[in-house]
């Protein structure tokens, strides 16, 4: 879509919630409740599903290294950071495949 003179695109990031989604625009990720800086959105509440979590932080994982990340709440001492720094000590992309992942953060 298109706002102003800024193009955004939408990412449907499932796991907090159903309908969470991210918002790309300008080489930033307004990641919302998906991914922090140091953790990501929960997982156990009414209609979040850790599977899909997975999926959308993978999904995340694969935007350009350079990709500013702006969550929806600030829990760390920055406010974003680089994907590139988030992947490497953000501990919810060290588990590798999704039953580690699973193993990790439990099962639905």
């Amino acid at each position: 879509m298109k706002v102003g003179q800024f193009d955004i695109t939408c990412v449907h990031t499932p796991g907090h919630t159903p309908g969470s989604q991210c918002f790309l625009a300008n080489g930033c990720l307004i990641s919302g409740d998906t991914l922090f800086l140091e953790g990501c959105g929960r997982t156990d509440l009414p209609g979040s599903n850790v599977a899909d979590m997975y999926d959308s932080l993978n999904t995340l994982a694969q935007l350009p290294d350079s990709t500013v990340v702006l969550p929806g709440h600030q829990y760390s001492a920055p406010s974003a950071a680089l994907l590139s720094d988030v992947k490497e000590y953000n501990y919810v992309f060290k588990p590798k495949t999704k039953e580690q992942w699973l193993m990790m953060f439990g099962h639905d």
